[in-house]
């Protein structure tokens, strides 16, 4: 097997191949990245068992390449790629079991993994098979995300729940705090509900191979994956096998108590007032009055920080205490110049989004100070 490639065609693909690669394996053989040539196209694929990805380039120069598959370590590849200079011509060739990497004055020998061994995940028959613009999935990830859990023994919160229905599909995220909620309408020919959990890792990668334009991305889904296709690239996750909690529940009637405050202002207030909070429970107090909202915030140390901004607001006095971190992500992630909250009372959660937009709902839960 032997092929020649730019550094540049190749430093790319080799980057998103190799961020499904954990430093730390189990098995050799998953810190390394699956070679291939076949047809005259050079093919990559890195998996840890949980997230697989793969990617195709067509290879200009056909005298130059041989048909063959093999492994090699996937960081001193692309450490080695990386450290070359721009516009250098690589060529790549197995000798026995080395790899022999060659670009100008340059020459690396690398150990080698027999491409046999290299374990794949097992996509069974797809259930369901949609497509949609890459910008629109991109997005609804984006305002989500940040609400899903991170190493939470109730393994089902550390993921993104996605929901097909017959015109929109859904993407909710909780840990259990917090709750963000997108809508991203489609045309969808499911004719019931259809739900599945992406884990974190799949959720991040699947954020990061997706592109801000209308080109179309393909998603088929199994009974315990889903995979994402773009041009050229391929990526599976397994799904998280739980029950997502019935959100519906979580989400408020509507409170009696409508607040609009401008987004930026709101925004730069509550990090303001976040220096000064508690570092451990990052508590802060927002005091609602006619058309005015004061933010308080104290720590440990006997600091203090105070607040104030105009609203739109003509409701009773209402005091209640957030995460300010919960409170900044949500608000972070609403897409207008203003954004609505809705509240109830000093116990009831806090509904923020953007006013006027229909689509995003974020929900955060009050504290006690």
């Amino acid at each position: 097997m032997k092929f020649t490639i730019q550094r540049e065609s190749l430093i790319k693909p080799l980057q998103m191949v190799s961020g499904v690669v954990e430093r730390r394996q189990t098995l050799p053989i998953l810190s390394n990245i699956m070679v291939k040539i076949a047809d005259h196209q050079l093919s990559m694929t890195a998996t840890d068992l949980e997230v697989e990805m793969s990617i195709q380039i067509a290879l200009p120069d056909q005298q130059k390449s041989e048909p063959g598959e093999i492994t090699i370590p996937a960081r001193k590849f692309m450490d080695i790629c990386r450290a070359l200079p721009e516009g250098v011509t690589i060529n790549i060739t197995i000798d026995a079991d080395r790899a022999v990497v060659k670009a100008g004055k340059s020459r690396f020998v690398l150990s080698t993994l027999s491409a046999d061994d290299f374990p794949g995940i097992d996509a069974n028959k797809d259930l369901l098979e949609f497509s949609m613009p890459q910008r629109e999935l991109k997005q609804a990830i984006e305002r989500t995300q940040f609400a899903m859990a991170h190493q939470d023994v109730r393994y089902y919160l550390n993921g993104m729940l996605l929901e097909i229905s017959t015109n929109a599909l859904r993407l909710v995220a909780t840990d259990g705090h917090r709750l963000a909620l997108c809508d991203q309408p489609f045309d969808s020919k499911q004719k019931e509900n259809q739900q599945v959990i992406i884990p974190r890792k799949g959720i991040m990668e699947i954020a990061r191979l997706l592109e801000d334009s209308d080109t179309a991305v393909n998603i088929q889904l199994g009974t315990n994956y889903i995979r994402v296709i773009t041009e050229g690239v391929s990526f599976t996750s397994k799904l998280i096998d739980g029950r997502f909690p019935d959100y519906q529940n979580v989400l408020p009637d509507g409170g009696d108590k409508i607040v609009i405050c401008d987004k930026s202002e709101l925004k730069q207030a509550l990090s303001r007032a976040s220096i000064l909070s508690n570092e451990k429970y990052r508590g802060v107090r927002l005091q609602f009055s006619s058309g005015l909202l004061r933010i308080f915030a104290h720590n440990p140390e006997q600091e203090e920080a105070e607040e104030e901004l105009t609203i739109d607001y003509n409701g009773a006095n209402l005091e209640i205490g957030f995460n300010v971190t919960y409170l900044m992500d949500a608000v972070s992630a609403c897409t207008t110049d203003n954004v609505s909250l809705s509240l109830s009372d000093a116990n009831s959660c806090c509904m923020i989004q953007p006013q006027g937009a229909s689509g995003c709902k974020y929900v955060v839960m009050p504290m006690r100070l």
